[in-house]
C-alpha cells in the first residue's frame, strides 16, 4: 500500500538511497534534515547541500526543520548530566526516540505525512497474532543497529519505516552510484554527531562552562595512584590516556566516582562482572516483564549478544545476570535483549553487582 512518508535525510548515502527506495515503492515521498545544534565546522551546510541536491533529482519537496532546541534538551543536555554524574551514556537512543521519531513525527503530521523513514539497518512488521509492533534486526547482521532503536514506543514502530533493512553497504553505494548522487562515496560518520573529533571532555567543557577539577587516581583497596584532569574523561574499561605507570601490569577505569572525585582504576580481570541493574525498560515485544526470561543481550553497540537471565526487581528496574562475567559492564549505556532476530526490548543500566 502506498503511503505518504517524510524521509530524513542527512546528506549521508544511506538517507539518499532510503527516499529513492521508497519512491522506488511507489510512496509519495518528502525529504526532510533536521538541524539539531550549532555546528562550530561548516559540515552542516554541506550536508543541507547534499541532502537537497539528492531531493531535486528525485524530484521530491524538500524541508529543513530547526529542532535545536529539543535535540539539547533531550540529547546535549542528558549527555553532559550522565557524564557528571559518573555515566556514560549513548545519546543516540536518546536522539531516535525523542528527536527522530519524536519530534520528526509531529512536525511531519503538519505536512500531511503518516510515516518517517529513516536510513537505519533495521526491520519493523507488525505481529498480527500479538497486537504488537515488532523491531527486527537487519536482514545483514554486519550493519545492524537495532541497538540504538530499543527505546522505540509502539505508536513510534507504527509510523516508522526502514527501507535499508534488508540491504548491505555495498548495495546502498552502488544505487546511489547508479542515480548519480554526489554522496555516493562520502564517508559514514564515526564519531557522535556534535563532538566529531571525539574528545568528550573538551566538548562537555566548553558545553557547560565548568572547569571540572583534578583529583585522585586510587588503587582498588583505596590507595593514592596520581592525579586525573576531571572526571569526565574517564569512562569504564578506558586504558589509554590515564598517564599513571604501575608495576602491577596494565591499568584500566573499573569506576568513576562523582561523590568524592575519584577514579579508581584496576586490572583487567577486575571489569567483569555477571549482574547489573537497568532501569527505564522499554518492552517491544511484549507488554511487561512479569517473571524471570531468559534472553540474550549485549551491553555494547559492538559486541555479540550473550545468554542471560532478566528479571523485574521493581516498578521501573530489572536485574540481568548473565551466564558467563561480562567486560566493562558500564552505567548509562543500554542494555539490549534478543530472542534470535527480535529485539524484545531495553532498558539503562544503572549499576552493576559484585561477583
Amino acid at each position: 500500500m502506498c503511503a505518504r512518508i517524510a524521509a530524513a535525510m542527512s546528506g549521508g548515502v544511506d538517507s539518499s538511497a532510503a527516499a529513492w527506495l521508497l519512491k522506488q515503492q511507489g510512496h509519495d515521498v518528502a525529504g526532510v534534515t533536521l538541524k539539531m545544534f550549532e555546528r562550530v565546522e561548516p559540515g552542516e551546510a554541506q550536508d543541507i547541500q547534499d541532502a537537497r541536491s539528492v531531493a531535486q533529482r528525485l524530484g521530491i519537496p524538500y524541508h529543513v526543520f530547526d529542532v535545536t532546541p529539543c535535540f539539547q534538551a533531550q540529547v546535549m543536555d542528558r549527555f553532559a548530566a550522565a557524564y557528571e554524574a559518573g555515566e556514560t551514556p549513548n545519546p543516540c537512543v536518546d536522539c531516535n526516540r525523542h528527536v527522530k521519531f519524536g519530534t520528526l513525527l509531529e512536525l511531519v503530521r503538519g505536512l500531511d505525512r503518516e510515516a518517517v523513514a529513516t536510513g537505519h539497518y533495521a526491520r519493523v512488521e507488525y505481529d498480527q497474532g500479538a497486537g504488537r509492533w515488532l523491531l527486527k534486526r537487519a536482514g545483514r547482521r554486519a550493519k545492524d543497529q537495532s541497538y540504538v532503536l530499543w527505546s522505540l514506543t509502539q505508536d513510534q514502530l507504527a509510523h516508522s519505516r526502514f527501507p535499508l533493512g534488508e540491504l548491505s553497504k555495498e548495495e546502498i553505494r552502488a544505487i546511489a552510484q547508479e542515480q548519480g548522487f554526489g554522496n555516493a562515496r562520502k564517508k559514514d560518520s564515526q564519531d557522535i554527531c556534535f563532538i566529531p573529533d571525539g574528545d568528550y571532555g573538551a566538548f562537555l567543557r566548553r558545553y557547560t562552562g565548568k572547569s571540572y577539577p583534578a583529583g585522585d587516581f586510587l588503587d582498588e583497596n583505596g590507595g593514592r595512584l596520581g592525579r586525573h584532569g576531571g572526571i569526565v574523561d574517564y569512562t569504564i574499561g578506558q586504558r589509554r590516556g590515564l598517564g599513571v605507570s604501575s608495576s602491577c601490569g596494565r591499568l584500566y577505569v573499573k569506576e568513576v566516582r562523582p561523590a568524592d572525585n575519584t577514579v579508581v582504576l584496576s586490572g583487567n580481570e577486575s571489569l567483569f562482572r555477571r549482574s547489573f541493574l537497568a532501569a527505564s525498560p522499554n518492552w517491544i515485544a511484549l507488554e511487561k516483564l512479569s517473571g524471570p526470561l531468559r534472553l540474550k543481550a549485549k551491553v555494547r553497540y559492538r559486541m555479540e549478544e550473550q545468554p542471560c537471565v532478566v528479571e523485574p526487581v521493581g516498578e521501573d528496574l530489572i536485574r540481568v545476570c548473565y551466564d558467563e562475567p561480562q567486560r566493562a559492564i558500564t552505567p548509562g549505556q543500554s542494555v539490549v535483549f534478543y530472542e534470535d532476530e527480535l529485539v524484545v526490548g531495553g532498558a539503562v543500566i544503572r549499576r552493576t553487582e559484585e561477583a
